[in-house]
C-alpha cells in the first residue's frame, strides 16, 4: 500500500495541488497530513481532490481548529491533535507535528523512534525533508509542501516494505 505524505502547506494552494497530482499519478491509497494546512479551505481542496482516506494532525500554525474541524467532519478526514496513533495496512505509524525549535522536535521524535513502539514516526514543523531508519523504525519528515522556507517536497510511503521517497514538487 502506497501512502501520500505532506506537511506545512501554508495554504500554497498552488503547492497542494502539485502534491495531490503526485499523489494520484502514484496511484496512493491514503494520505498523512502532518499539520500546518493553516485554512479550512485548504483541507477542503485536498478532502475534494482526494478519493482516498485522509488522516491528519493540528500543527502549531492550525489557528482555526473549528473550521479545520468542521471541514474534517464533513469530508471524513480525521484529524487531531498530536500525536497520533492510526493503522493503515497493519502498520502503526505515530503522526506528530513538532516540538518547539527543530532540534527539539528532531531529538523527541528520535526517541519514540528508538522507543520501537511504531513501525514509522511522521513529522512536519521543521520543513526539512528526512528519511531515516532508528532501530528499524523509520522515521520520516516530508519536508515543506509550501516551499516557504525550502524546495517543496512531499513524500511517498510503501507500507509494505516500509521505505518512503521524497518527491520534489
Amino acid at each position: 500500500m502506497l501512502v501520500g505524505v505532506l506537511s506545512d502547506t501554508h495554504d500554497s494552494l498552488e503547492n497542494i495541488r502539485r502534491a495531490l497530482k503526485v499523489f494520484s499519478e502514484a496511484g496512493v491509497s491514503a494520505i498523512i497530513h502532518l499539520g500546518d494546512i493553516i485554512s479550512p479551505f485548504a483541507l477542503k481542496l485536498i478532502a475534494e481532490s482526494s478519493k482516498t482516506p485522509v488522516e491528519a494532525v493540528f500543527g502549531n500554525n492550525d489557528g482555526e481548529r473549528i473550521g479545520l474541524s468542521k471541514v474534517a467532519l464533513a469530508y471524513n478526514v480525521n484529524i487531531g491533535d498530536p500525536p497520533r496513533v492510526v493503522t493503515i495496512a497493519g502498520r502503526r505509524i505515530l503522526l506528530a507535528h513538532g516540538f518547539g525549535d527543530p532540534t527539539l522536535t528532531y531529538d523527541v521524535v528520535r526517541a519514540l523512534a528508538e522507543s520501537r513502539r511504531w513501525d514509522a514516526v511522521l513529522y512536519g514543523h521543521t520543513h526539512e525533508p528526512r528519511v531515516e531508519y532508528v532501530r528499524g523504525t523509520l522515521l520520516l519528515n516530508p519536508g515543506d509542501c509550501s516551499g516557504y522556507l525550502n524546495k517543496p517536497t512531499v513524500a511517498l510511503l510503501d507500507l509494505k516494505v516500509m521505505r518512503a521517497r521524497l518527491v520534489e514538487l
